[in-house]
């Protein structure tokens, strides 16, 4: 029988804090926006894979689950604060499909191009939010990671282009 490790299975999340309206204002804002733009990127991929089997098709299918891990991110940091997500965010679910299709049909060249594209636009805009929101300590880290994770979507797929 497996042997249970010691954990604190009780504190989910550490404790938050309340802050000023308008600092909140702002949070809530970065949040909906980060939330809203990952949603449009799981499609973009979702959209691009093929019934192919190969590297690519592997590496979107990673890109896209890494998107979806952001999107659960922002989606509970939202509900942390009481917040909730955009009403209008089904428009950027309806961007991300049509990109995504579309990149899909034009073929290998344009999904990587297509992803090196998005993801650099995702880069910038996290750093502005980085730069213009005081965020708690914790939501900081994710935002901090994720972006992160979007340089190293441009370094995989500038890689496949070469």
């Amino acid at each position: 029988m497996m042997k249970r490790k010691s954990f604190n299975i009780s504190i989910v999340r550490p404790k938050m804090r309340l802050s000023p309206p308008e600092r909140l204002k702002k949070i809530r804002k970065g949040l909906r926006t980060l939330h809203t733009l990952e949603t449009m990127a799981v499609n973009i991929y979702k959209f691009q894979i093929t019934k192919k089997v190969n590297e690519l098709n592997l590496q979107i299918i990673v890109a896209m689950h890494n998107e979806m891990t952001h999107l659960q991110d922002f989606q509970s940091k939202l509900f942390e604060y009481g917040f909730r997500p955009s009403q209008f965010r089904f428009v950027y679910w309806i961007v991300g499909l049509i990109f995504g299709f579309f990149s899909q049909l034009m073929g290998r060249k344009a999904i990587l191009k297509t992803g090196i594209w998005v993801e650099t636009k995702a880069v910038r805009h996290y750093e502005k939010l980085l730069i213009d929101i005081k965020w708690d300590e914790e939501t900081r880290k994710i935002v901090e990671k994720n972006q992160a994770d979007e340089f190293g979507h441009i370094e995989r797929w500038e890689s496949f282009l070469k």
